[in-house]
């Protein structure tokens, strides 16, 4: 059966709090199981959760600041330790290749496992995965960053009532959605005919950043947009010299990007009450709002439906 969540393992910017590990979040989805952003901890905070390293098919870093690498050394020796058994792709930002190279061989380790090296060189980079594709886009901030996308191709729900007015079942169905039509009796049945569209789902992961356009094309129609929240609009100033964001800009970007859950993160030691992004980005974003705690699970809402007309 698919999954489809979000597993936080940390929420802190910079520095760690006694309620707050460093930034750490996974991403299940169907096949593939996508640890964003180890910091340090990250493989300890795994252990808090159902999630293994050897679970883990993909690593994505959107950039080489601490707190979102920090984790990686632990991280990829261990998937040595554990021997997983399949390949684990890596993206990071390319002109990052020399800090990964360094993460990866920080310490002496025996080395079993295999890691599959994909640097982000361009923005708009996209990597064909077999649930959807996953899309960088650049961001702004003072050192090269990519946030992340993955997009699941539109499809079709079929209408059983429709398939049984016109007697289609078993293998029938299957060479329809395949082919897009059937010759019944000398009549043509098209896809179109018995089905309504299927929206594919949209997640959409924002770190580091001031507001740029990679941001908007990032967040665009994403069922779940994980965003960063460093900073209140007090310190807006401030979240612009050093590249990031307020809660009430991420509140509005899902608002304009038409944003269907909203999970901010990635929050400044300075603020010890989260209720206070919740209030801040509440006065510009009505739809789902989550706070984001360490050690939670946010699952992506249902899958939108499309009206059979």
């Amino acid at each position: 059966m698919s999954m489809r969540e979000l597993v936080v393992l940390g929420t802190a910017s910079q520095a760690p709090t006694r309620q707050r590990n460093h930034n750490g979040y996974v991403l299940r989805w169907d096949d593939e199981v996508i640890l964003f952003d180890p910091g340090e901890g990250s493989q300890r905070q795994l252990l808090h959760t159902t999630v293994t390293a050897t679970d883990l098919t993909r690593i994505c870093v959107t950039h080489f600041h601490g707190d979102h690498c920090l984790g990686l050394p632990g991280t990829i020796q261990r998937l040595s330790l554990d021997r997983v058994a399949h390949p684990v792709a890596v993206h990071f930002p390319s002109g990052g290749a020399e800090y990964f190279a360094r993460l990866r061989y920080a310490t002496s380790f025996y080395e079993t496992a295999e890691l599959r090296v994909e640097p982000i060189e361009a923005d708009g980079q996209r990597i064909a995965l077999r649930c959807g594709t996953l899309e960088a886009r650049r961001l702004r901030h003072p050192i090269e960053t990519y946030g992340y996308r993955l997009v699941e191709p539109d499809g079709h729900r079929m209408l059983p009532e429709k398939l049984a007015a016109y007697g289609i079942a078993g293998p029938a169905v299957g060479e329809l959605i395949r082919v897009g039509h059937l010759d019944l009796d000398g009549r043509r049945v098209t896809r179109a005919e018995v089905s309504v569209p299927r929206p594919g789902q949209r997640f959409a992961f924002v770190m580091d950043t001031g507001l740029c356009d990679g941001v908007y094309a990032l967040a665009e129609h994403a069922d779940l947009l994980v965003i960063e929240s460093t900073f209140l609009e007090s310190e807006a100033a401030l979240a612009a010299e050093v590249g990031h964001l307020t809660a009430a800009q991420a509140a509005r970007v899902a608002t304009e990007s038409g944003v269907r859950r909203l999970v901010l993160t990635h929050f400044s030691q300075r603020y010890p009450d989260p209720r206070r992004f919740h209030d801040e980005a509440r006065a510009h974003f009505d739809g789902d709002l989550i706070i984001a705690e360490d050690l939670t699970t946010v699952q992506l809402p249902p899958r939108r439906v499309a009206s059979a007309g």
